[in-house]
């Protein structure tokens, strides 16, 4: 019997039918990998993930790490798919590649309305709205599955288990709609995690730069705009391009460095537009655009398309430090030692105040403060900004050093003032809790709240007359909490100070960062890498020969690493790549000459190679008969009786080998009679022992008496548990029926499998 389509499938979906609706015994198949009770609301901590698939379908999964073991929602979307077949949505055993994901958790769904899996169908299929959703545009899906670690013969403390999306049971051997997200759960205890770093540590962070962006001039500040996502960079002339007065503000594609614009001008003294530098950039506008200072005394803003900007030409010293104010349309503007709140609009002054002394400032607004550093004299003054008052002042180790930043971070409060080749960080109070030391000269930072990041550009003096210089700067990243090293130092080679200061852009989460070298006139653009991490390692096995062992590894990393399996035959002196173990799960059928053999994965990526620590594999021999007759008579013979697709010929063969071929071919609508089989599996022991029901009870024999792995034939008695479905077993006809029409009949005969041995 084969299926047919238009039959009902093994996925729920949500109907919308009138009433009651009887089921067949080919829709009671169809509805095995269906409902399981309600769980808990999604993880807080979620852990997306996203795979692409072998036809360039795209899979998310929105928590894949610590989930409930007692049940849990998940957001599951997909895009690419084909318009031509239909898919299910189910948590799974992972088989490893080009093997079916089964079984899956789940049992029958009389109603249609399980959230446990999904059947999703192209437009206009016969049970769209019925069991089944449709596709959205581009072949899209975004549903809600819910599961749990363990139930209906599957437990994903003991076997691999991932999200997965395949292809309906109209299309059941089609593997190009398989897409797998590993998924784990709390307390799984998966081995130790981490694993061992063969050339960095594992999980090593560093950055690597991907571009130089050279289409901004000479680049003195930069803003990454929180809305528009555009590159904002205030500019100078490059000495070297006469021809060319590159003065301004410009706005460029983060990904590629290409200006979209170029707004060169701004009101001068007399208000008539001129050419004017962009020195620094005082923070975003709504939607897009940036408020800047243009020397000497000028307040700007503009954005992307603008031809020019409209400014304000303020009275008084020079402009010398400048960031938002404390309402819209201002801006604080430091003149030297003097603090003054403008409105943009007209450079009205709305009040003042005088400090000690200093010319730089940082302001946190969510706590009312500005930091004044005055390097000269040694101190820090602390503004209120209700009262516009000088509230406190404070000892600034480094007197008569060479300035170079103040910033706070968003975060904490905390201050760091960067002077000469230190950095020093004062908490929310004033108190000084850190002194950071670099090997050249402190000149900007950076924060990332979302990943808790501080970032520090260093540049080298640029002469090469001291000893102490060697022309190359350095990028620094910190835990702002704890000031330890987040990241390796990168080498910024030519960034040096002799022609301005660099400054830094960090995106959110910190995955890419923006870097200026005045002096070179570019903009670096960098993204992060992470070495290999082990979040799932296997731990040491004992199975009996015959039986079917899986090992799982997984590590995290960028870019995604790859993955060999190794093994040492001689107690981790030697190891060797077994040939084609690239994926994270490791199967094999046990055999007696690999008691003792070491396993383990190693995974790669362009930053380096980590390690799982070395499992051992205890095999002893199968009891009540030798390695062949267990072997075959519970793990060979499940898998032919469960295939469905054997030979009819073959199922009285052998007695010697157990009931390999049990059951005959179901595609081919014959049978074999078993009998040969069943005094094998009997004479093989109990692990034999499935191979005794014939043809139709031999289709039961690989999924229900053989077991989740294939290693036990002892549950083929009427009314035991149907691991892949947790339907109960009313007779061995229907199940047949069921197992063919759900597209569950997994074991080929033929598989290609890693054979483990060295």
């Amino acid at each position: 019997m084969t299926p047919t389509p238009g039959t009902p499938p093994t996925g729920p979906g949500r109907p919308r039918r009138p009433g009651p609706r009887r089921l067949s015994a080919a829709a009671v198949a169809a509805l095995l990998i269906a409902a399981v009770p309600a769980g808990a609301a999604m993880s807080a901590g979620a852990t997306p993930k996203t795979a692409t698939g072998p036809e360039g379908q795209k899979l998310s999964v929105s928590a894949t790490t610590g989930l409930d073991p007692a049940g849990e929602k998940v957001r599951v979307t997909g895009e690419g798919y084909g318009p031509k077949s239909g898919i299910y949505v189910a948590l799974c055993k992972d088989n490893g590649a080009n093997r079916v994901p089964s079984p899956c958790l789940g049992g029958a769904d009389m109603g249609g309305g399980s959230k446990t899996s999904q059947w999703i169908v192209p437009p206009g299929d016969p049970y769209e709205g019925d069991l089944a959703l449709p596709f959205g545009p581009g072949g899209t899906f975004d549903v809600e599955v819910e599961i749990r670690s363990k139930g209906d013969g599957l437990d994903c403390a003991e076997v691999p288990c991932s999200v997965v999306t395949r292809a309906d049971h109209r299309a059941s051997g089609d593997r190009t709609q398989d897409v797998r997200i590993p998924v784990t759960f709390a307390g799984q205890g998966p081995g130790e995690p981490g694993g061992e770093g063969v050339d960095v540590p594992a999980g090593t962070v560093s950055y690597k730069p991907v571009a130089d962006f050279t289409s901004a001039g000479k680049p003195l500040d930069l803003l990454l705009h929180p809305e528009s996502k555009k590159l904002y960079v205030g500019a100078d002339n490059l000495p070297d391009t006469a021809d060319v007065d590159e003065r301004g503000l410009y706005v460029l594609n983060p990904e590629d460095g290409k200006a979209e614009s170029w707004i060169s001008q701004a009101p001068g003294p007399t208000g008539e537009p001129r050419a004017s530098t962009a020195a620094r950039i005082s923070g975003p506008l709504p939607g897009d655009g940036v408020v800047y200072n243009y020397p000497l005394r000028g307040v700007g803003s503009a954005k992307a398309g603008d031809k020019a900007a409209s400014g304000v030409w303020l009275a008084g010293s020079t402009i010398t430090d400048i960031a938002p104010g404390t309402a819209v349309g201002t801006v604080l503007v430091a003149q030297g030692a003097k603090l003054s709140e403008i409105a943009t609009a007209t450079g009205t002054a709305t009040r003042s105040v005088t400090v000690p002394g200093g010319s730089r400032f940082a302001a946190d607004h969510a706590r009312g403060a500005v930091w004044f550093s005055d390097v000269a004299a040694g101190k820090l003054h602390l503004v209120d900004l209700v009262s516009f008052t000088v509230a406190d002042t404070f000892d600034l180790p480094g007197a008569d050093g060479m300035a170079g930043f103040i910033r706070t971070d968003p975060a904490t409060g905390a201050v760091w003032v960067g002077v000469n080749r230190s950095v020093l960080v004062f908490d929310a109070s004033g108190k000084l809790v850190k002194t950071l030391i670099g090997k050249d000269l402190a000149r900007d930072a950076a924060f990332d709240t979302e990943s808790g990041r501080a970032f520090v550009v260093w540049q080298d003096g640029g002469d090469l007359s001291d000893p102490a210089n060697d022309n190359d700067g350095t990028l620094t990243v910190y835990d702002s909490a704890t000031f330890t090293p987040a990241a390796k130092d990168l080498s910024l080679p030519g960034n040096q100070s002799q022609l301005g200061a660099a400054s830094l852009a960090v995106a959110p989460g910190g995955a890419t960062v923006f870097v200026t070298s005045p002096a070179e006139g570019k903009i670096t653009r960098l993204t992060r890498q992470v070495s290999p991490l082990v979040t799932q390692a296997p731990a040491d096995r004992s199975v009996k020969a015959g039986e079917e062992v899986a090992l799982t590894a997984r590590a995290e990393g960028t870019p995604e690493p790859s993955v060999r399996w190794q093994v040492s035959t001689d107690g981790s002196q030697t190891w060797r790549e077994l040939d084609g173990a690239t994926e994270p799960v490791l199967t094999f059928t046990a055999k007696s000459a690999q008691d003792g053999y070491r396993y383990r994965a190693e995974f790669r990526n362009d930053v380096g190679t980590t390690r799982t620590a070395p499992i051992t594999l205890t095999v002893t021999e199968a009891t009540g008969g030798g390695e062949n007759g267990g072997q075959n008579g519970g793990a060979a013979g499940g898998d032919g009786g469960g295939d469905g697709g054997g030979d009819s010929g073959d199922g009285s063969g052998d007695t010697s080998s157990g009931p390999g071929n049990t059951g005959g071919d179901a595609s081919a609508g014959t049978s074999g009679t078993g009998n040969g089989g069943s005094s094998a599996g009997t004479s093989g022991g109990a692990s034999g022992s499935s191979g005794s029901a014939g043809s139709s009870a031999g289709g039961a024999g690989s999924t229900v008496g053989g077991g989740v792995e294939g290693s036990s034939g002892t549950e083929t008695t009427s009314g035991g548990s149907l691991a892949a479905t947790g339907l109960t077993v009313i007779s061995a006809t229907l199940l047949a029926a069921a197992l063919l029409g759900g597209g569950l009949l997994i074991h080929r005969r033929a598989r290609r499998r890693t054979t483990g041995l060295a």
